[in-house]
């Protein structure tokens, strides 16, 4: 079929409906189940990879759905984009790998599972950046629609919603250290990080649900399967968006080896995350005309904003050998991860049904920041190359990094084949302040793992280790262990039509253009202060009312915890 100008069609055999999702993550899950709520209108829902069970079966799919499993999917490419960044100039030239997920419940059937949402200041900072109407108390209670929290429903949390939210269960000693030694070194401990106060230290809520994980395709999509308004497609790469002028009217893809195209009657939502959504924008010829014409990729919107902008969160692991045989170093060797497997798949509990992320805490790196910027997740376990290496001793480590960096990166497109990766560059502790805070994560780690709580374990500072102890050596430590935390973001950034790096406005529609609407991680306008999977469902749940035209909720008037003073670190 061809779609000529004035909106011309040839044939009749092209499906059109009145959406097209393209992307099944963590958005996506999310807008193909509210969207299909209206059973006058019709979508379908395009995936690259594949479903998220094998033959229909969750224990046959045990390394997406078990939990302690998830360094499985973060280590191969069958559920994974596997993609790497351009050689990191002030982290010793290294390369980055980036997993993101490609598989029915994209990032979320790959993460750590971690609930947080971030500060109520970060919305605060949205809606002052642009994004109006995304301040706290109109994404609070989206927040919270989407939720259904183990411990009920409070004035910050939802007790209804489709996303299942629980608390860890293992209650090991050393996560009790951990919280206990926060609050030695002088932290509060905090009931609910989300909730009213997140400075502090305490137990981090998880997206794990009867001991299974409990990703965006759980949560919205399975649900919604049954509903014959929607369609979904899996293993089908989108190449291009097809225009009419400047309305989007399809898209194009290949699955199978063949070439299709579907139709949008009303409208085209890209939901493919940080990285593929600016990406097929750019395919599309939308994007800065000048890199466009270089690959010769006809200008159909010059919006030089997409792909710029990219921030993500750095982290360094801080590592301490542990003097007594609790870590999960046994549980890893082969005879026991066999009885550990045994026991999820009969009665989905014990060590395989959690990710062992249950404490954590937030902190603010020196006096002045008004709320917290650096994260702690503990994990009693040794964590080396992303997991891809199996942990050499009992040990323990905290990870570390700042929330709010002021490093920014961009995505350009490699080529103008839709299969190559686009060259992704996030300018990793390009500024001196970067430098600075993450001297700061360091210093600030070791000294909760020096406190009273941790003296029944603590063994010799495997990372850094202590050769390592003026500012030159901390710093490139940090530089030769430094990673990412997995939070690409903001390359599609929501902002008023008159800033220039703008790419989509408060509605979410794509400036410029018609009928074209992104959701996802990549319109933030600035990183969030914590992980990015509840945010992004958040923003998910919040855009479907607007794409339904339905008035937007609002909690007025919700307190949040403020420091006494400012003139201390803590």
């Amino acid at each position: 079929m061809l779609v000529q100008s004035g909106a011309q069609r040839v044939a009749t055999n092209t499906p059109s409906y009145s959406y097209i999702i393209v992307g099944a993550g963590s958005a996506g899950c999310v807008l193909a189940n509210r969207l299909s709520e209206d059973t006058q209108e019709s979508v379908v829902l395009l995936e690259a990879g594949p479903k998220d069970r094998f033959l229909g079966s969750l224990r046959l799919s045990w390394k997406i759905h078990m939990p302690a499993a998830l360094t499985y999917n973060l280590c191969d490419d069958k559920y994974n984009w596997y993609y790497h960044t351009l050689p990191q100039a002030n982290v010793d030239n290294r390369v980055m790998y980036w997993p993101r997920g490609r598989v029915w419940g994209g990032s979320s059937s790959l993460n750590a599972m971690v609930y947080i949402r971030g500060h109520a200041e970060d919305y605060n900072r949205w809606q002052r950046e642009g994004a109006e109407g995304w301040d706290y108390e109109h994404c609070l209670p989206y927040f919270k629609k989407a939720q259904s929290h183990e411990l009920g429903e409070s004035r910050y949390r939802g007790g209804s919603g489709p996303l299942n939210v629980s608390r860890g269960k293992t209650y090991l000693s050393l996560h009790k250290a951990f919280i206990e030694a926060g609050q030695q070194a002088g932290y509060p401990f905090t009931e609910d990080m989300n909730g009213y106060q997140q400075e502090g230290v305490g137990w981090m809520d998880m997206t794990i649900h009867k001991g299974k994980r409990w990703s965006a395709a759980s949560a919205y999509l399975r649900p919604a399967l049954s509903r014959p308004n929607l369609k979904t497609e899996v293993r089908c790469l989108v190449s291009k968006i097809l225009f009419d002028g400047n309305r989007a009217v399809g898209v194009e893809y290949t699955q199978k080896g063949q070439k299709k195209r579907v139709f949008a009657e009303k409208e085209v939502i890209l939901s493919g995350g940080a990285i593929n959504s600016p990406q097929l924008l750019m395919l599309s010829g939308v994007g800065n005309a000048d890199d466009l014409k270089q690959l010769d990729i006809p200008v159909v919107q010059h919006l030089p904003g997409v792909g710029s902008n990219l921030q993500d969160h750095l982290e360094v692991y801080i590592q301490q050998q542990c003097t007594q045989p609790i870590t999960l170093y046994k549980a890893q060797k082969p005879f026991q991860m066999v009885k550990i497997g045994l026991e999820w798949f009969t009665t989905f509990t014990g060590y395989g049904a959690t990710a062992h992320m249950e404490s954590g805490g937030f902190i603010r790196s020196r006096p002045g920041v008004a709320h917290p910027d650096i994260q702690f997740h503990f994990l009693p376990s040794q964590v080396i190359d992303h997991g891809r290496v199996a942990p050499k001793i009992e040990a323990y480590q905290v990870h570390v990094g700042p929330m709010r960096s002021t490093s920014i990166g961009w995505m350009k497109l490699k080529s103008a084949n839709p299969l190559d990766h686009p060259l992704l560059q996030p300018n990793y502790l390009s500024t001196d302040i970067d430098v600075w805070e993450f001297r700061e994560c360091v210093k600030l780690s070791r000294e909760i793992f020096a406190q009273k709580a941790f003296d029944p374990f603590r063994g010799p500072e495997v990372l850094p280790g202590s050769h390592v102890q003026s500012d030159a050596d901390i710093d490139a430590f940090v530089r030769q262990k430094a990673d990412t935390a997995y939070h690409p973001s903001c390359t599609c950034k929501m902002g008023s039509p008159s800033d220039p790096m703008a790419v989509v406005d408060s509605n979410t529609r794509v400036l410029g253009l018609e009928r074209l609407r992104v959701v996802d991680a990549s319109i933030m306008p600035s990183i969030v202060s914590g992980n990015l999977n509840a945010p992004t469902i958040m923003m998910a749940e919040k855009a479907a009312d607007i794409i339904r035209g339905r008035p937007p909720l609002v909690n007025p008037g919700v307190s949040v915890y403020q420091p006494q003073s400012l003139d201390t670190q803590r």
